[in-house]
């Protein structure tokens, strides 16, 4: 009943001058971040346990990421810091209305090896979870996403993905994001998309068609999530959407990490083959509870910050 996260973890660096861009912005505050740590932060703020396979730098900023994901309940086993290189940095923007821009300088968490994770036995995870931001760029991370990602479905686990599509990272070779992110999706049992996402991967132009063409190539179950439209949900019985909760957002950050990881602390239990039959109305309370965790998250600021308000209560809200 364990789920197992893989990624990066890295600090964001969150401009306070609200409405400003990175390049006129004059005060940043560190926050802990990473799209997989944050999923891992989120499912044991709700009560489950999660274990974070991650490389940081062995300087003051990862040695932060180790202790704040182990005060949220994460075991950080498998977290390896690395001498020889930086921690990751992501420098964040924030928008009048919540939404966020992007620029890293990237570190450690692109050089995470299966040496690395020598000792790891994926047969003792219920759920593995992917979320890609900086997994499908060149070097050791990205075969290590690939070997993780078999001996996971060898293993019996239930897999899930996130492909956290930046355009930052992928400036100038989408064809190839989008080339990993359809073995993923096709390899996977859940996953979750953002509407730009669906329509970028399947190179269509509206969400109803891209979730029509994801349907079409894969037996997954994912969802798309709209915003405050609420979220497209696609299972065996159809598509629908499942309505989000109106908020007042201050911080995207860590909404859809929210989301996930919702998800998947209501998976845990469930085997990959019995996934495709749960029963529609299991499916909507899932995916409706998962916004509640999203739009929580938006109140705050920081994720792992917002993560500390999350707590299983609010499914019953």
């Amino acid at each position: 009943m364990k789920v197992l996260c893989i990624g990066e973890a890295l600090i964001d660096m969150i401009c306070t001058d609200r409405g400003t861009s990175s390049s006129k912005g004059q005060n940043f505050l560190k926050k802990a971040g990473g799209a997989p740590a944050n999923v891992a932060a989120a499912i044991a703020a709700l009560g489950a346990e999660v274990d974070m396979a991650a490389k940081v730098g062995k300087d003051p900023f990862g040695q932060h990421l180790i202790d704040l994901l182990n005060e949220m309940g994460v075991s950080t086993k498998w977290v390896i810091q690395d001498p020889s290189s930086f921690t990751t940095f992501a420098f964040v923007s924030l928008m009048e209305d919540g939404e966020r821009d992007f620029y890293f300088n990237r570190g450690a968490d692109g050089q995470l090896s299966m040496q690395d994770l020598a000792g790891l036995d994926l047969s003792d995870y219920a759920i593995v979870h992917f979320g890609s931001a900086t997994g499908f760029l060149p070097g050791p991370l990205q075969s290590t996403y690939i070997d993780l990602l078999n001996k996971a479905k060898a293993a019996g686990a239930l897999i899930s993905f996130d492909p956290n599509y930046r355009h930052l990272l992928f400036p100038n070779n989408t064809a190839d994001f989008v080339t990993q992110s359809w073995h993923f999706i096709q390899a996977c049992d859940f996953f979750k998309l953002s509407d730009e996402e669906a329509m970028l991967i399947t190179g269509l132009d509206s969400v109803a068609s891209a979730a029509a063409a994801l349907r079409a190539k894969t037996n997954a179950v994912f969802a798309i999530t709209l915003g405050k439209e609420g979220t497209l949900l696609a299972t065996s019985h159809g598509t629908e959407i499942i309505s989000s909760i109106p908020i007042t957002p201050i911080d995207a950050t860590g909404a859809g990490d929210a989301f996930v990881g919702a998800v998947l602390y209501q998976l845990l239990g469930t085997k990959p083959a019995e996934l495709p039959a749960l029963p529609i109305d299991k499916w909507r309370a899932i995916i409706s509870n998962a916004n509640k965790a999203g739009a929580r998250t938006c109140e705050y600021m920081g994720a792992m910050e917002a993560f500390k308000h999350l707590n299983n209560s609010i499914f019953n809200s």
